[in-house]
């Protein structure tokens, strides 16, 4: 067997409607099935999605605070007043103040940003700054992505006579700043039709109703922004990142341009991968070690110089940002597990002085990832005696509504159900700890901290085809809300499994099906190789893609997970290195030897106990081997112990190597006319000096020497001869008896019977004996639907 690393679970979808939508869009069931787990269940609605048809974008003067906002900015163009756009150090920050800066620029406002510095002012509107922009002569600022939270900032901005228009999406607090205006999709009397706009959605719909008609040149910002932010890709969203994407792939901007050359990217390829692993790291990338402001510069330069020369500088932090990432990545994981180990606490909330405050949010998504727990990661700054720090969560741990609770604790925080950021006391971060982590046991259960994968459907191989993907392309761009559809493949053949990469930690897996093959690439996945046996059926579950190579185009799997349900056969016969293919054993194994002699041949005794010697049927009744990793050492005297043995359970795995000091299924195994031909010669000799004839003998018969003394000892203990000084004697007045009567002979003859079906047997001919008799619990149909 192989456990998955995640819990699978496979959607079920209403089968009446999915045929419904089968027939009405003609399309494939499992399209149709796909639409459905979106919440996509209406013919209109899945037409809508798949082919554009009536997507439009809602009207922007139904968020509230719209026109109040609009007539403001207005006047402030119209008396020439300066504008300030306040924005955010992230990419969607970023996206949002480079779309409200083209906006004002185009209506001709006098128009400047500013973006906080994430480490000597933290995040979103503070007093210092609203007061410098006051003596700057600022009566107007404008907030994008940030600022639903600045209760205390929008008070001081009304001291001093300063207009704040806010404009954000993070989740609103019980108490709302007050300002001129606030534009936010969901402002609890709010009427706006989709909830779910990113920060730089809600800039694009306030740069809508300024310009008075849709701003198309703004979309590839506002895709930028949506896609990095990670809101849903559905509605609005997904009209703003599908049409932005198409933008994109025109690189008008020289910004983008020169991102894109920089990663090697033809224009014409983008794709929301693009933007979620090329660009959006990028640009995040400037404010997490620094100013953000050149991540602006480079989205509005239009100089195509000065864009190459800012890519190359934010590039360069870029991989600066790795660097540390790792860093405090690997410490962060070491502190996790030798102080704060998940087993006992269901929430990480760690912390350390010195660690990058804009990079520690990605470390908290990398502890959610290694542990599967919600993480709080902080830097400590002990002469400020705050800790500041960047949350990420699990399904079922809502951290907004959690953190909420304690908010006499963080005198700033906000964020989502998903992932939040925080300023506190380092005093209160051990109390922090512990509230969040009595809130996690009353509301998740033992199973909520398994990783879980969830599967839009079971494909059988056979129905894998290019029309199939090329189909399921039509829900792109994916993203929340709309993610790549994660397929099973259940119980397959396969023909090639190996390790492949310069490291060798990813795998190529080929499975077989009656109709033809598929490849599989697990990158990460390495490992596995060593870990599925040949023969096992394989349950494999990831992504269909295209592969194109050479003008060629195949079906591919990119690999997440991988199961096998049966037991495993691995076969080490003839691996003499013991101790190096050992280490390959998975835990709670059990070495199983029938020979005294075969610990010491073997030095056994580094595994004593894992070692169990069976000297008899009984003891070996008496075993447990229920979904343990058994080894096999060497062979039994009788075949009976080992079937005794494999009827005590059914293993994860069984590892044959069968270690034999002297074999004798390569020695010959004398026929009866071997005997026939030895007695009549001496009955024809009366005696034999075995010292001195019996390699001679044995020369002239082509046998081997221990041939004939088999053959001697065999009559000796059926009383044909008798033995003295090595000199042999026939019996001729001894009874008739057969050769089964000979202990020796039985021996020999089942020893060589064992080697013959178990030590020299194929794999597949030792995989079907050993099934036979493996004890193997036949699953009921509620047990295979648990396994998924």
């Amino acid at each position: 067997m192989l456990k998955s690393r995640t819990r699978w679970i496979v959607r079920e979808t209403d089968e009446k409607m999915r045929d419904q939508l089968t027939d009405r869009l003609g399309i494939s069931p499992l399209l149709a099935s796909l639409l459905i787990n979106r919440g996509i269940t209406e013919t209109d609605a899945a037409r809508s999605f798949l082919f554009d048809k009536g997507n439009e974008f809602h009207d922007p003067f139904l968020l509230d605070g719209m026109k109040a906002a609009v007539d403001r900015i207005h006047q402030a163009i119209a008396d020439e007043e300066p504008i300030l756009i306040f924005g955010d150090y992230d990419a969607d920050g970023v996206s949002s103040t480079s779309v409200m800066m083209t906006a004002l620029t185009d209506l001709g406002a006098k128009v400047d940003f500013y973006i906080p510095n994430r480490f000597t002012e933290g995040y979103g509107p503070n007093e210092a700054a609203f007061r410098l922009a006051k003596e700057q002569g600022y009566q107007l600022i404008v907030t994008v992505d940030t600022g639903i939270a600045a209760v205390k900032e929008a008070a001081v901005a009304a001291e001093l006579g300063v207009d704040l228009i806010i404009t954000d999406h993070h989740e609103p607090g019980p108490e709302l700043p007050q300002a001129l205006a606030i534009i936010h999709p969901k402002l609890p009397e709010g009427n706006y039709p989709f909830p779910y706009l990113a920060g730089v959605g809600v800039a694009f719909k306030v740069a809508h109703a300024l310009y008075g008609y849709l701003p198309e040149h703004l979309l590839d910002l506002a895709a930028v922004g949506t896609i990095a932010d990670l809101v849903p890709l559905k509605g609005e969203n997904r009209t703003i990142a599908k049409a932005g994407i198409n933008k994109l792939r025109q690189a008008a901007r020289p910004g983008i341009e020169a991102l894109l050359q920089l990663t090697s990217t033809k224009p014409e390829s983008v794709d929301e991968e693009t933007v979620g692993f090329m660009i959006a790291p990028r640009i995040n990338a400037v404010g997490r070690l620094a100013d953000a402001d050149p991540a602006v510069d480079l989205l509005l330069t239009k100089d195509r110089t000065e864009a190459k020369e800012l890519a190359q500088e934010i590039d360069m932090m870029n991989k600066e940002r790795q660097t540390i990432v790792s860093e405090i990545a690997k410490e962060a994981m070491e502190m996790v597990q030798s102080h704060y180990p998940p087993e006992k606490y269901p929430v990480i909330v760690i912390g350390k002085e010195n660690w990058n405050a804009g990079v520690i949010g990605i470390v908290a998504s990398k502890l959610v990832e290694t542990f599967y727990r919600p993480a709080i990661v902080l830097s400590f700054d002990k002469e400020a005696n705050k800790a500041k720090g960047s949350a990420r969560s699990i399904a079922g741990f809502d951290l907004f509504k959690n953190l909420s609770t304690c908010r006499e604790l963080l005198p700033h925080f906000g964020g989502h159900p998903m992932a939040a950021g925080m300023t506190l006391a380092l005093s209160d971060v051990d109390e922090l700890r512990e509230r969040l982590c009595l809130l996690a046991d009353e509301q998740l259960s033992a199973e909520d901290l398994i990783p879980v994968t969830e599967l839009d459907a079971v494909v059988p191989l056979e129905e894998v085809s290019l029309a199939v993907i090329e189909e399921l392309n039509m829900l792109a761009p994916y993203g929340m809300g709309n993610p790549k559809p994660q397929v099973l493949i259940e119980k397959a053949d396969f023909s090639t499994i190996r390790k492949i990469g310069s490291d060798k930690t990813h795998l190529k897996l080929q499975l077989e099906g009656s109709s033809g093959s598929l490849d599989t690439i697990g990158f990460g996945l390495g490992d596995y190789a060593d870990h599925v046996a040949p023969f096992s059926k394989v349950s494999a579950i990831g992504e269909l893609s295209i592969n194109e190579w050479n003008n060629i185009r195949k079906p591919q799997l990119f690999l997440r997970d991988l199961r096998v349900d049966q037991w495993q056969l691995f076969d080490v016969r003839g691996h003499r290195q013991f101790e190096k293919w050992i280490s390959q054993v998975p835990k709670d194994r059990l070495f199983i030897t029938f020979r005294e002699e075969t610990a010491s041949d073997l030095n056994l005794e580094k595994f004593q106990s894992e070692t169990v010697w069976i000297r008899s049927r009984e003891e070996a009744s008496q075993l447990a081997i229920d979904d343990k990793n058994i080894v096999l050492v060497d062979l039994p005297q009788e075949v009976e112990v080992i079937e005794d043995v494999l009827q005590q359970g059914c293993p994860a795995r069984i590892y044959a190597h069968f270690y034999q000091k002297e074999s004798h299924f390569f020695s010959t195994m004398p026929t009866r006319d071997h005997f026939k031909w030895f007695y009549a010669f001496l009955l024809k000799r009366k005696s034999l000096d075995l010292i001195k004839n019996g390699d001679q003998l044995a020369k002239y018969r082509g046998w081997s020497r221990e041939t004939i003394d088999f053959m001697s000892k065999v009559f000796f203990e059926l009383d044909f001869v008798t033995i003295s000084e090595g000199i042999i004697h026939l019996n001729t007045q001894a009874p008739k008896r057969d050769l089964n009567e000979s202990q020796t002979y039985q021996n020999k003859k089942m020893q060589f019977e064992l080697e013959n079906q178990l030590l020299y047997s194929s794999c597949q001919e030792l995989k079907l004996w050993l099934d036979k008799h493996v004890n193997a619990p036949v699953k009921n149909e509620e047990e295979v639907k648990s396994w998924i």
